[in-house]
């Protein structure tokens, strides 16, 4: 044990993170190549994307942990020859020093220790990887502190690059609320370039979760199966990346949840959809799409 954290094995023997202040496993289902690899990477479409895009391909990697999931990107998409961005939040360095202690228990970040070194030291490392030119930044500190920052034009100075697709993987909002509330959604929506399809992937499957992706302004589907979860969560600024959108059963069912109203501060709790946000989510354009004009009197 280090510290807050320590090495844990998972039921199919690989070794992941235990985070003794939240109480929470990182990667818990698959452990943290497997898991990083299938919810984030394949689900995203990644290295697809990489292939088919023209100049800089930009990640933002909410919740760096231990690099699990950068790591897996880097992995994957060795042999495609193009520009990788990778932009990581997080409000600690610790499991990314622990892993780099522990890079052969853990095995994922062998092969990555120089470039995991210089990232902590630096905050930021440019280097070749395989076909693949990445330049990696880390932004240590509190994420939503930092969008309220530039959603409210007080952070000219950082500079961050419009993203092609999000990782978010804070922990859960039980025992991190702060992550999760509606503000911080809308405010990470309006970071996003209009013009740029983006795509957003979590482990999360709660209905306060989806609501609050909806209510903010994204697409929402169902993601791929993660371990012991059936789905998980993806959303998306463009209807076009999301191959199974929730539907009006989910709708139904999210009118009924005693769990749905999104939070609005960083506590967390549990409610029923506001007659507000009902009335708005009911209006979105997933689960009303507008007419196409000429058929306004069919």
């Amino acid at each position: 044990m280090s510290g807050d954290y320590q090495l844990v094995r998972l039921a199919n023997g690989s070794m992941t993170l235990f985070s003794a202040s939240y109480g929470e496993k990182l990667h818990p289902g698959l452990g943290p190549s497997a898991e990083a690899e299938l919810l984030y990477v394949r689900q995203l479409q990644i290295c697809g994307r990489l292939r088919g895009g023209d100049g800089e391909f930009v990640i933002w990697d909410v919740g760096l942990g231990a690099a699990a999931n950068a790591i897996a990107t880097l992995q994957a998409a060795r042999e495609i020859p193009g520009q990788l961005r990778l932009v990581s939040f997080d409000n600690t360095a610790g499991p990314l020093e622990f892993a780099l202690k522990n890079s052969s228990a853990l095995r994922y970040a062998v092969g990555y220790e120089k470039q995991l070194t210089g990232l902590l030291r630096e905050k930021r490392v440019g280097f070749q990887n395989g076909k693949l030119s990445v330049n990696w930044e880390f932004h240590l500190g509190d994420f939503p502190a930092l969008l309220k920052a530039k959603s409210d034009n007080r952070s000219q100075k950082l500079e961050l690059p419009r993203p092609h697709t999000i990782f978010y993987d804070a922990f859960s909002p039980a025992k991190n609320p702060a992550m999760w509330t509606l503000p911080v959604f809308e405010r990470l929506f309006r970071q996003l370039d209009p013009q740029r399809p983006c795509a957003l992937t979590t482990y999360s499957r709660s209905t306060l979760v989806r609501a609050s992706l909806l209510l903010a302004g994204f697409f929402v589907g169902i993601g791929h199966a993660a371990g012991m979860k059936e789905e998980t969560t993806i959303a998306a600024n463009t209807l076009d990346l999301i191959a199974v959108p929730l539907g009006a059963r989910w709708l139904e069912r999210a009118l009924r949840s005693d769990s749905a109203e999104p939070l609005q501060e960083p506590v967390y709790s549990r409610a029923k959809l506001s007659p507000a946000a009902a009335e708005k989510l009911c209006r979105h354009p997933q689960f009303c799409p507008p007419v196409p004009p000429g058929e306004e009197s069919r």
